[in-house]
C-alpha cells in the first residue's frame, strides 16, 4: 500500500512541475516582453535564481548548522546536470541557437568563476601541502569566509553588469498581447512554489520507492536526490524550449550555474567555513573541463545541435557511471 501511495505522490510531483514550470515560464517570458528585454536576460536572472531555490535553501541550511560541507556536492552536482543533461535534452528536442551575449560575455564568466571556485577549493593540493588523490576523503583545501565573501561580492557585480546590460539592449518591439505586470509576478511566484514543491514530492517518493526496491542509500543520493535537486532547471528549460524560448533554456542553465557558484557558495562558506574533500575537488576538475567542452560546442556555431546534445547525455551518463563506481 505504501508503495502505491508513493507512485500517486511521484505522478502528482510530476504534474506539479510541469505545470508549474508551464506558468513560470509564461510569466517570466512576460515579463521580458513588459519591460521590452531579450528573453535571455530573464533566464540569466529571474529564472536562473528562481529555478536554483532549492539549492539555495539545502546549502544555506547545512550552513547554519555548520554541516555544509554538503553545499559543494549540492552546486557541482547540480552544475553537471545543468551542463550535460539539461542542455542535452533541450538540444535533442530542439537545436539551440546561441546568443551572441552567452557566447562572448556570459558563458566566459562562468568559466572564470569555475575556475576560481576550483582554485579556491583546492588551497591545499595547489601549494603542494597536502592531499592524496587517492584518498576521497582526505582534505584537498578550504573554502575560508573571506573566500565566501569574495564569491558573493563577484555575484553582485555580475547581477549588476546584467542588469545594466538589459536596460541598455532593450527593445523597440511591435506591441502585442502581454499579460499584465501583476499576472505575470502572480504566474512566475505560483510556477516557482509549484516547481519547488513538485520536485520535493518527485525527490521523496522516489528515494522511498528506490528504497523499498533495495538500493543503497549512497546510490540514491547519488542518483534520484541529486537529479531531484535539479529537477526545475530541467523541467524550466525544456518547457522554455518547447515555448520557442531557447535563449531562455539556454540563459537558465549558465545563470543557474552562476548564482550556485558564486552565490551559493558564497553564503554558505561566508557563514561557515567549508572544509574541501579530494572527491569535492576532483569533481570541481571534471565540472571545469565540461563547462570547457560546452563553451567548445557553444563556439562551434550559432546553435547547439542534436549530435552535440546526444555528446552531452553520453558525457553525463559516463559521469554517473563513474560516481557510483568509486
Amino acid at each position: 500500500m505504501q508503495i502505491f501511495w508513493n507512485c500517486i505522490i511521484l505522478a502528482v510531483g510530476f504534474v506539479a512541475l510541469i505545470k508549474g514550470a508551464d506558468f513560470f515560464v509564461e510569466g517570466s517570458a512576460s515579463i521580458a516582453r513588459y519591460f521590452k528585454v531579450p528573453g535571455v536576460v530573464i533566464g540569466l536572472t529571474v529564472v536562473a535564481m528562481g529555478t536554483s531555490a532549492p539549492e539555495l535553501a539545502v546549502s544555506v541550511s547545512a550552513g547554519l548548522s555548520g554541516s555544509n560541507a554538503i553545499a559543494v556536492s549540492n552546486v557541482v552536482g547540480s552544475n553537471i546536470f545543468n551542463l550535460l543533461a539539461v542542455l542535452g535534452v533541450c538540444a535533442i528536442m530542439k537545436p539551440l541557437p546561441v546568443d551572441d551575449g552567452i557566447k562572448k560575455r556570459d558563458f566566459p564568466i562562468c568559466l572564470i568563476a569555475t575556475l576560481l571556485v576550483f582554485l579556491l577549493a583546492g588551497n591545499l593540493v595547489l601549494a603542494g601541502k597536502g592531499g592524496n588523490f587517492h584518498d576521497a576523503e582526505a582534505a584537498a583545501g578550504e573554502l575560508f569566509r573571506w573566500n565566501g565573501l569574495v564569491l558573493v561580492g563577484a555575484f553582485i557585480l555580475y547581477m549588476l553588469y546584467t542588469v545594466r546590460v538589459a536596460l541598455k539592449n532593450r527593445t523597440q518591439e511591435q506591441e502585442e498581447e502581454k499579460v499584465s505586470l501583476g499576472k505575470s509576478i502572480l504566474f512566475i511566484l505560483g510556477g516557482l512554489a509549484a516547481i519547488v514543491i513538485g520536485g520535493q514530492l518527485v525527490v521523496n517518493s522516489a528515494r522511498a520507492l528506490a528504497l523499498a526496491w533495495g538500493m543503497s542509500e549512497t546510490l540514491v543520493g547519488l542518483t534520484i536526490v541529486a537529479i531531484g535537486t535539479s529537477l526545475p532547471e530541467l523541467v524550466t528549460s525544456v518547457v522554455a524550449s518547447s515555448k520557442g524560448e531557447n535563449g531562455m533554456a539556454l540563459g537558465n542553465v549558465v545563470g543557474s550555474n552562476l548564482f550556485n557558484l558564486l552565490l551559493i557558495l558564497g553564503v554558505s562558506s561566508s557563514l561557515h567555513p567549508i572544509q574541501i574533500s579530494m572527491a569535492s575537488f576532483v569533481d570541481l576538475g571534471m565540472l571545469l573541463g565540461v563547462s570547457l567542452i560546452c563553451y567548445g560546442f557553444v563556439c562551434s556555431g550559432r546553435r547547439i545541435n542534436r549530435m552535440e546534445g546526444a555528446v552531452l547525455l553520453v558525457l553525463y551518463a559516463s559521469y554517473m557511471v563513474y560516481a557510483i563506481v568509486r
